[in-house]
Parts: structure tokens; sequence; C-alpha cells
């Protein structure tokens, strides 16, 4: 009589020789074993997948994750490189200098194999900032017209999600690089797009960017911890205080919290909190080898400008001094025009952010600032115009880091004299001499005395490129202003078309002094 099995047989799949059992017996020991001691991938943080970019001109840190103890093999081109995982099962080398060009394969040897493919090796940039540098191609002018042109296969992007915690991320494994394709760049930073464009036409060769941006995130949430703690005590102090006080708030029900409650508690893992976004996002790629930085933000900040002229270089310097690449190249993008025009000369918040990023450059070296005081929109904190923001961007980069003879740099105020009621002004980075858009007569311009109130002045432009100004209402001038407001009515340009540097020739106290 036949048997069970063989009346009604088990389907093929699951039918095993005896030889199968026994490899399948030995795999799941074997792996029991490994386990227990400690085996594991060789694994690398998400900055480095298929279609990255390496800088050109330096050797580049590469580094990932193992057993302790592990022997890993790094090669690239004609270079081979070799190390040992630490105790803790890290391990970190630098792949020596290679050619301009590719596609290379990175290869990655321990006890498993990794192959990165199409690697090309140019210029690098980090574009960070908040969300007029996170503002896609998608959303931004022309953007049709963008994608059918998007054949860039030597221009490559990653972008970074948005995470906010005090413990640092170590890989954002869902994220990887991307070549510009019209498929690819609707979800591109549009401003890092335009100037890598520029980039990458005038000095062909392959360019990455690195895009971190989080838009409405704070400056503070860009810097280590213990930064802040040292050198803002009161700004740390004030997170501190509330860190506690929401302690308790963390282990109730979140059915009984109140919005208040609700809104603090996502603080901590939000945008504004200090060191958040340096551990949730930049400590994953911190040390990738750069050219340098491009940077787009403050509107976050505008409310405490004042501490903005310390805070911001503060930060800066801290990225420089955790990359280990020296005072590379950081490029921003000064305030745009926004909001209502005011028909009155008064004070400015906004105004007083852009003061704080024009005092930087002087604070900063290897630094510069992209004016955009004609490109804003006063009904839309994210104006569609970004294709001048990335050239002006790159035009810091294209005289600075490249060597091209343009003019780069906007006109800034130098120094005043005074002739009976008239204010002569002097200028610097005026070659050529001025351009003043649509209409020939100056605009912009604000006077006051020793009484400290501002009038609309008339300004004319001399033949050495000073500019006088005037005011009826001001028989002795004592200080002038230039598009000092939130959204200023201003039409100074040099000839090579870099709008004037808003200033002030005072220090009077303004709207946000003393705010930490």
């Amino acid at each position: 009589m036949p048997n069970a099995a063989s009346v009604n047989p088990p389907p093929s799949h699951t039918v095993l020789t005896m030889k199968k059992f026994v490899w399948m017996l030995a795999v799941i020991g074997f792996s029991s074993i490994a386990s227990s001691n400690g085996f594991a991938e060789i694994k690398l943080p998400n900055v480095f997948t298929d279609h990255m970019v390496l800088q050109q001109g330096q050797a580049n840190k590469i580094w990932g994750k193992g057993k302790a103890g592990e022997k890993v093999a790094i090669s690239i081109g004609d270079h081979k490189v070799e190390t040992v995982t630490d105790e803790t099962g890290n391990w970190a080398t630098k792949i020596p200098e290679l050619k301009v060009g590719g596609p290379y394969v990175l290869k990655v040897v321990g006890e498993n194999t990794i192959e990165i493919q199409d690697v090309l090796v140019g210029e690098v940039w980090i574009c960070s900032g908040q969300s007029n540098m996170q503002w896609w191609i998608r959303s931004s002018a022309d953007a049709d017209l963008e994608r059918l042109a998007a054949n860039y296969p030597n221009i490559r992007m990653i972008n970074f999600p948005q995470i906010g915690t005090q413990d640092p991320i170590w890989s954002h494994d869902d994220r990887s690089w991307k070549v510009a394709t019209p498929e690819n760049i609707n979800d591109f930073s549009a401003v890092g797009y335009f100037f890598a464009r520029q980039i990458h036409q005038s000095t062909n060769v392959p360019i990455g960017m690195i895009n971190n941006a989080w838009g409405g995130s704070a400056c503070e949430a860009w810097i280590d911890r213990s930064v802040v703690a040292s050198e803002f005590p009161k700004l740390n102090e004030r997170w501190v205080a509330l860190e506690n006080s929401l302690a308790e708030v963390q282990k109730k029900d979140k059915a009984s919290l109140t919005e208040d409650e609700k809104r603090a508690l996502g603080n901590l893992t939000g945008n504004s909190r200090p060191a958040n976004i340096y551990n949730g996002v930049l400590a994953s790629h911190i040390g990738y080898g750069i050219r340098g930085a491009i940077w787009y933000q403050g509107e976050s900040n505008a409310g405490r400008a004042y501490q903005y002229r310390t805070l911001f270089p503060a930060m800066i310097k801290n990225w420089r001094d955790v990359w280990g690449q020296g005072d590379f190249p950081f490029y921003w993008v000064q305030l745009a025009d926004f909001k209502e025009e005011e028909k009155e000369p008064g004070q400015s918040d906004w105004a007083e952010l852009r003061e704080a990023q024009t005092m930087a450059m002087d604070a900063v070296p290897n630094s510069g600032q992209a004016v955009i005081i004609d490109i804003g929109e006063g009904k839309d904190i994210h104006p569609m115009n970004k294709v001048d923001v990335g050239r002006r961007l790159a035009r810091w980069a294209l005289a600075r880091e490249y060597g091209f003879q343009i003019e780069y740099q906007s006109p800034r105020y130098k120094s005043m004299s005074t002739e009976g009621n008239k204010a002569i002004l002097s200028f610097e980075h005026l070659k050529g001499g001025w351009r003043p858009f649509d209409v020939n007569v100056p605009l912009g311009f604000t006077v006051a005395g020793e009484d400290k109130k501002f009038f609309k002045a008339t300004a004319k432009i001399n033949k050495d490129g000073t500019v006088e100004v005037s005011s009826p209402d001001v028989p002795v001038p004592v200080a002038v202003r230039y598009a000092w407001a939130d959204n200023p009515v201003c039409n100074m340009y040099s000839t090579a078309g870099l709008p004037l540097t808003p200033f002030r020739t005072d220090s009077w106290p303004g709207l946000t002094e003393g705010r930490d």
C-alpha cells in the first residue's frame, strides 16, 4: 500500500534533500557562532553610494563600521589602502588624490565586499541653510524648462533627510547620490543646482552637491551643543530649562497632552533646538571631502539679529574645526527683500540681520556674501528666482577658487564725510562705477541728524563714484542708511550688475539689541 507522501506529494519547493538540509543547519550554526563572535558586515554611511563625487586635488576620507579588529581594504583606480577597525568596530582612512574625471569603482573589502559604481572626481560643495536653500527646482521659476534641459551627467546631488536629535546619526540609509537628469532634478535644491551648473559649465569638471538644508531651521541648531553652551550660555540655559520642564511631560500619556505641550515637545526634535541638526543631519557626513560650502539662512534668526553677529561666525568655525580641512571657502546669501514696503524710514529686524551677515565677511576668513536685495518678493518669503541667486554665489567661487577674472563682490560702504548739509559717501568693490536700475536717480538712501530721526534723501552720483546724500529736513547730517528696511525701494548697482550692499553708517541701538 502506497504511503501518504506518494499519494499527496508536497510541492516541489518544500522538498529538502538531505544534502540541502545539512547545508541549512550549517548556515544556522555558523550564523549563531558568528553572532556570538561579534561578526558584522562592513558598512559605509550613505554619503558613499553609486554616482558619488570625490573632491579633486586632495586625499579623501572614507570611513565605516565592521567587526572589531577586522582588516579592511579599499581600492579605487590605481590606489589601494588598508586599515583595521578599532575595538568598537569603527574604521577610517584616506584615499590618495585621484585624477579628475571617472567613472571609477570604489571597492571596500572586509569579510564582505562593497562596490560603489560610477564614482566621479571633481568639485564637491555643501549647500545648506533653511527653506530658500532647500527650495526645489519643481517650485522655482521655469521649472518645466529647467527639466527639459537637465542633461548633465557630471552634476550630482545627494539630499539628506530632516531629523532633529541630540544624538549623532551615523548614516541615513534611504538617501543616495542622484545624477542631474530630467527625472531627478525636481527635488534638487534650486540654488545648489544653479550654482553647480554654472561652476560645471565654466570649469568642465564634475560637480557634486551635498544638500542638507532644512526649512525654518535656526542657526544654533547647526552648531555642536558644547559650543553653544560655552559661547552662548544664555541661549543654552533657556533650552536647558525647557528640556528640564518637559522631562515630566514626556512621561505623560500622549492623549492627555495640551496643544502647548505638544508644540513644546515637537521643538525638542525640531529644527531650532541647539545641535539638533548638527547631530541629526550634519554628523553623518562631517569629514567628507569638499571644496567648500554655500549657505542661505537667517530668516529664522532675524528676531535675534545682533546675536547672529557672533552666532553665525561661531557656526562656521565649528564646521571648519570638525571637518578637518582648514578654513574652507564659505559663501552665503544675504536675506532678500520681503514683506510690505514701508512709506517712511524706520527700524527693521531683517535689515539688522542683513547687517550681521555683512559683518561676518570681516570676522570670518575666506568667506563671502551674495547680495540679493533685488531678487525677493514682498508677498513670498520664497522668491522663485533661484537662478540669479545661484549665479551670484558662483561668482564668488569662480573668482576665488577657480581663478576666473570676473567681478564677484557687491559694492560696500567704505566711509562718510560731510560738507554743509551733504553727506558724501565712498565705496569699495566698485570697479567700473554705478548703473542705477530703471531710473538715473539713486533710490533707497535716508539721512538723519543728531536727533536720530531719518528722512528720505535725495542722492547724486559724482564722477569719482562717491554719492552725495541730503535732505531739507536734515541741515546737519550725522548718519546715512541705504536699503534699511524689510523690503526697501533701492536701485544701486555696479556696472557688473551687482547690487550695492545694504548698510548704515551709524551704530545706534536697533530693534534686536540685547535679545539672546
